[in-house]
């Protein structure tokens, strides 16, 4: 009995991939992937603090209805990760708190 891959059984095939950077580190990511999970795939599990405790905060829900997954990217802070499609060349950072450096908290 022969084992089948997951990429078999849904006729998946390999995609192109690229790099953005995160942090100062290029990641790969593959095209359609969110940043969330190109992060997960290169071993990033925790990429923003809360604003009180600092506390790490990575991807929870995975589909947009929490705030933990929060990142700047491209220079707009507040993106969720798990929504934001990666994209070649772009720029990824962690966020503290907020992503506001103007705001009072």
């Amino acid at each position: 009995m022969s084992r089948r891959t997951p990429r078999a059984l849904v006729g998946g095939a390999p995609q192109e991939t690229f790099t953005f950077r995160f942090d100062g580190r290029d990641v790969t990511a593959a095209a359609g992937q969110t940043v969330a999970a190109a992060l997960w795939g290169a071993g990033v599990l925790a990429w923003r603090t809360t604003r009180h405790d600092g506390e790490p905060r990575g991807a929870f829900c995975g589909i947009g209805q929490c705030f933990d997954c929060l990142v700047t990217v491209d220079g707009a802070p507040n993106r969720r990760a798990c929504l934001v499609p990666a994209r070649p060349g772009g720029l990824v950072t962690s966020q503290e708190g907020t992503g506001h450096d103007d705001l009072a908290v």
